[in-house]
């Protein structure tokens, strides 16, 4: 919905991690589909670089108490610290 706010967090992966780390995020949405919580809006995006993008709004207290995101976070697979950059949309369809 424009004007919502979003958090953007966009990180590389470590040499060799990029299919664990896309492992770790499906089982993410494995939870999420499996749970449906509400207040939650929740996204991710490889790019052709080997980054990957992930785009939340909502509840993010939510989305830290899950068991698999706490794994995706302890799992270690970035290449350094994720850069988190709070942003508005502008527009969305549907």
């Amino acid at each position: 919905m424009a004007g919502e706010k979003v958090n953007v967090v966009r990180y590389g992966t470590k040499p060799g991690a990029a299919a664990e780390n896309r492992a770790k995020v499906e089982a993410l949405f494995a939870q999420l589909a499996a749970e449906q919580p509400e207040g939650l809006t929740y996204q991710s995006i490889e790019l052709p670089d080997g980054q990957f993008l992930h785009i939340s709004s909502g509840n993010g207290a939510l989305l830290q108490s899950l068991s698999a995101f706490k794994e995706f976070q302890q799992a270690g697979l970035m290449d350094g610290a994720p850069e988190i950059i709070p942003s508005t949309v502008v527009g969305q369809y549907p």
